[in-house]
């Protein structure tokens, strides 16, 4: 299989980037796939009504998705399946000096993100340990891919602190903008609290595109046993028990399938 991503990424000031962000190890990509890549995979992406389509719709997330590798069109299948390979799994590796390090190939959570008009995603702590592999996840990669995206609609990723008194997202301190063709990496596992809780505005029509991809390893003895999302609420959702319910739901490993609406 070619090569998918530009090959003048400088991964050592990758490296240096990710090390001493702040709140949590984090680093941007732009120009990630090759230009003629990119373009093909955000063609790739399904309209926003297809049937086939899992539907998160609920007080904290809004947002459709599928993760089924015989769903993907070929490009999008490749592109997979690289950030799989060993040669660009090894990257992974080395920026967090760990190399018990591969990609989740059941991509549990991750494949195609879309967000229409409305879309939000409350910030939240991602799974930490996960629910069939038994294994810590340590590391997510997304890619944005809709063109043109005017940052004045929103779809940034917000990266929040973390408040030890209350284990809560307690200041949002960076925002990722929504740039076309741009990888996200960052580490889950440092109390990383991160979503796009603002409603999204962009016309009636357009997509907010993303490919998401996880990486774990074996899990470190005494590792918080979280088998799914745990979300904050908005600041006019706190105190709010229909909410607060939504959320304990949501986190629960044998209840969260409530909020999926299945694909067709």
């Amino acid at each position: 299989m070619k090569n998918l991503i530009r090959e003048d990424i400088d991964w050592v000031a990758v490296k240096e980037e990710f090390k001493n962000a702040a709140p949590f190890n984090h680093v941007a990509i732009d120009n990630f796939f090759l230009p003629e890549v990119a373009e093909q995979l955000s063609n790739e992406f399904p309209d926003y009504d297809d049937p086939a389509l899992g539907v998160h719709n609920n007080p904290v997330e809004n947002k459709k998705v599928l993760n089924k590798w015989d769903k993907f069109p070929k490009l999008t299948y490749q592109a997979f399946t690289y950030l799989g390979r060993e040669e660009f799994v090894d990257r992974m590796r080395n920026l967090l000096d760990d190399y018990r390090l591969w990609l989740d190939v059941g991509l549990n959570g991750g494949g195609w993100h879309l967000h229409s008009r409305g879309g939000n995603n409350n910030v939240h702590l991602d799974y930490n340990i996960h629910p069939k592999l038994g294994e810590q996840r340590k590391l997510n990669i997304i890619i944005y891919l809709t063109p043109n995206w005017d940052p004045s609609w929103g779809g940034g990723l917000e990266l929040w602190t973390h408040d030890d008194n209350v284990n809560q997202p307690k200041e949002m301190v960076k925002l990722v903008d929504n740039v076309y063709n741009r990888a996200v990496i960052f580490d889950t596992t440092q109390n990383s609290w991160h979503g796009l809780p603002k409603y999204i505005t962009c016309p009636e029509g357009v997509v907010r595109k993303s490919l998401a991809a996880y990486y774990v390893r074996p899990a470190p003895e005494g590792a918080i046993n979280r088998g799914k999302a745990l979300f904050a609420p908005r600041e006019e959702q706190k105190n709010d028990p229909e909410v607060a319910e939504v959320i304990r739901k949501r986190s629960g490993t044998d209840t969260a399938s409530e909020f999926h609406i299945g694909a067709k």
